[in-house]
């Protein structure tokens, strides 16, 4: 008996994951430590997410520009949270052209120490706010326990950098982000069904002063953080004079805000979605949606399939057509199978000549014949069930695993297994610090309405907690 292409997820989930990123074609790890070379077929993915996600970022107003990836040294050093912050993860450049540098040079870890010199230059007044830019890039930063798609010492990702005349429009701005870009396209093109929240303190991004995140639970009950926004205050503005005359020609300094997203999205697509037979991918996100296959080497089949492709290309459904007869069905079949795609339909000499295809769907695993006269619609009805599916699936594990507790000794039980929720009252700074001994965080703190606590100490806020990727 043939063993089988992948590890169960109930045998060993980090090997599971690890056997999709291989076999799926994704990507192999790069030839230094913690980077990866992400494949053709998971640079596609990447690009759909990219699409997706300017377009909304456009849609808020940012646009987007380039800075550079070496930053001097003493950018860093002028926001000492900051620095701190990041000190542990920074990549240095200390020789160059044979020389040894007079200042060494930071390998860009996050850009708002950089971008913040040139907002100085390009903000005057208050007619310039608010400035609103985004740039998409590769960064650095050493990551000791690296981990495909989820923890690499460079990734590629957006960073969006803004500032604003009041602190109310910049806090408004980072919310709108974190709402109308990020978790409206986790929802409905990822369907993942994220919790979008408040950071603690201890988990708040180095020189902001409010972080608010999207997490997503995985298939083995862990949290993944998708993607996060943050309120900066006036720190990067004070470091770096970033200034403007107001309406009464005052000089003040801008409010600024920052938020991203990155290639841990690929990561959090496989582990929220995958099962045992590969990846599932959601049609709204795939690259390619449908694959038409041709069963038999058979010129009136091969030519059946081609014009298949053809209209299903025309009607705006992202095709890919599979004639490699030379390799067996059922190989190609298991192939597609790993890659996720959501909707196969196989074309052979028997259903050509009773003028069907047979549909296959990869999320739903339901099979059968349809008119090829039909076959549009067929497709675009299994592509929207399979979108639903995937989201209600991802909803009903997510509610399923998590518990409301009264204390931190169960919320830590709770969190072997799933999300605990309870209390932020409960659990303070003393709990978290508890909790962390036991390789367990505070995710992120809601109110009982799912709305954002608008400050670190809200009495009616709650905490999720749970162990992290």
């Amino acid at each position: 008996m043939a063993a089988p292409v992948l590890t169960p997820q109930a045998d060993d989930f980090p090997r599971w994951y690890q056997d999709v990123v291989a076999k799926a074609e994704l990507a192999d790890n790069g030839p230094v430590r913690g980077t990866m070379v992400i494949r053709p077929y998971g640079y596609s993915i990447w690009e759909q997410m990219q699409a997706e996600v300017d377009r909304r970022i456009k849609i808020a107003g940012a646009r987007n520009a380039y800075f550079p990836l070496f930053i001097p040294e003493d950018y860093l050093t002028r926001e000492a949270e900051h620095v701190e912050g990041f000190s542990p993860e920074l990549a240095v450049v200390t020789v160059a052209g044979g020389k040894e540098l007079e200042e060494p040079i930071v390998v860009r870890p996050t850009s708002e120490t950089v971008i913040g010199e040139f907002m100085a230059k390009w903000v005057q007044s208050y007619r310039d706010l608010p400035l609103l830019l985004n740039q998409w890039a590769n960064v650095v930063r050493w990551e000791l326990r690296p981990r495909v798609f989820l923890r690499t010492s460079e990734f590629l990702w957006q960073e969006g950098h803004t500032a604003h005349a009041s602190e109310a429009d910049g806090r408004a701005y980072a919310e709108r982000i974190l709402h109308e870009v990020y978790a409206s396209f986790m929802r409905d093109v990822l369907a993942i069904p994220v919790v979008t929240g408040r950071k603690t303190a201890k988990e708040r991004f180095a020189g902001a002063t409010n972080t608010m995140t999207c997490e997503a639970m995985m298939g083995d009950g862990k949290a993944l953080q998708m993607g996060t926004s943050h309120e900066l205050g006036q720190n990067f503005s004070r470091a770096f004079d970033i200034g403007f005359l107001d309406a009464e020609g005052q000089r003040q300094l801008a409010w600024t805000t920052s938020w991203g997203v990155s290639t841990r999205m690929v990561g959090g697509l496989i582990m929220c979605h995958g099962d045992d037979a590969g990846l599932r991918i959601p049609p709204e996100l795939a690259p390619v949606q449908v694959v038409v296959l041709a069963v038999r080497d058979d010129d009136a089949v091969v030519a059946r399939c081609r014009a298949l492709a053809a209209e299903l290309s025309d009607a705006g459904v992202r095709v890919e057509l599979d004639v490699r007869v030379e390799t067996s069905m059922g190989r190609r079949v298991t192939d597609w199978e790993l890659k996720g795609v959501p909707v196969r339909l196989e074309l052979g000499p028997r259903d050509l000549a009773d003028d069907v295809v047979t549909l296959a769907e990869r999320i739903g695993g339901a099979k059968g014949a349809v008119p090829l006269g039909g076959v549009v619609d067929a497709v675009r009805a299994a592509l929207a069930a399979g979108q639903t599916r995937l989201f209600d699936e991802a909803l009903a594990r997510r509610e399923s695993r998590t518990v409301d507790v009264a204390t931190v000794a169960e919320a830590a039980e709770a969190a072997a297994s799933g999300w605990a929720r309870l209390p932020w009252a409960a659990v303070g700074v003393e709990g978290e610090a508890e909790l962390a001994t036991r390789s367990v965080t505070v995710r992120c703190l809601v109110r009982p309405d799912g709305s954002l606590p608008d400050g670190d100490d809200v009495p009616d806020a709650l905490a999720i907690v749970a162990r992290a990727y």
